[in-house]
């Protein structure tokens, strides 16, 4: 039998000001006093939503990147969420054949480990709405992380309106991931959206989801309740918290997960499809 202990960090963030989001979450991370194997921050958690990565993105050896593998190292747990990252491509330009960089900025989730490797996952589905667009370059390809045994899909706020690049695809192994994680930013006045898409994520591909946003006003003055998340395999809601920070930690159960495919195989009648 395996189970997988999470702990979700629902906080508010000080705007565009790494610093303090940084050693406030360490003092909430180290605070933890369960045994935990995973912590899940909310998007862009060192900045808040920001809309300026040329000032605020660091490279994948910067500053919070640093951090984040320190106090996984320290902690021993994976650390999970989502900052500005600044990528630069060396490119030929005209007759010249001179050479330029040229940089890019993406909203990406990183996965990092407690022996100080990482996986990451680009952003694809970026906010239009409030101009990441203009500011960030899509990703083009999912991360399913694996831990324990547990396949785990990693995913970024408006990603969750979209459920065809949630949707379980098969493998010869049986469902494609067991776990599937969102970290966001999602304002309050969208918070019956929010709730309702990660049932139903939960519901149509048979997993556990763990939703994790923030609370608080932001640069903007959005508003954010928070209304973080977990739910089983079935939909129901094991946790969720309004309007105030809160840490949780929670013991997610892998027979559980198999005995409701096994009883309700409803993933093998789903309609074959590729994602370009």
């Amino acid at each position: 039998m395996s189970t997988l202990t999470i702990t979700t960090i629902q906080t508010n963030l000080h705007w565009e000001d790494k610093a303090a989001n940084l050693k406030m979450l360490e003092e909430k991370i180290f605070g933890i006093k369960e045994k935990t194997e995973i912590v899940v921050l909310p998007e862009m958690f060192n900045t808040g939503f920001t809309m300026q990565p040329e000032k605020l993105a660091e490279t994948m050896e910067g500053e919070t990147v640093a951090w984040m593998k320190r106090v996984a190292m320290e902690k021993r747990v994976v650390l999970v969420g989502s900052v500005a990252v600044k990528t630069e491509e060396r490119t030929e330009t005209g007759l010249s054949e001179r050479t330029e960089t040229v940089s890019s900025y993406t909203n990406r989730l990183i996965w990092m480990l407690p022996n100080g490797q990482c996986g990451y996952y680009d952003k694809r589905h970026l906010f239009a709405f409030a101009g990441e667009d203009q500011h960030y370059t899509a990703g083009n390809k999912r991360l399913i992380a694996s831990v324990k045994g547990w396949k785990i899909n990693l995913q970024v706020c408006y990603d969750l309106r979209f459920p065809v690049w949630a949707r379980q695809q098969p493998t010869s192994e049986g469902p494609e991931y067991d776990l599937l994680i969102y970290v966001a930013n999602w304002p309050e006045r969208r918070s019956h959206a929010w709730k309702t898409l990660l049932q139903a994520r939960a519901i149509e591909n048979q997993c556990y989801v763990v939703g994790v946003n923030r609370v608080g006003n932001d640069g903007n003055n959005i508003y954010h309740s928070g209304d973080s998340m977990i739910v089983d395999p079935l939909g129901e809601v094991l946790y969720t918290k309004k309007d105030e920070e809160d840490i949780h930690t929670i013991t997610i159960d892998k027979a559980q997960l198999d005995t409701v495919r096994e009883k309700l195989p409803f993933l093998k009648d789903g309609d074959g499809f590729s994602i370009s």
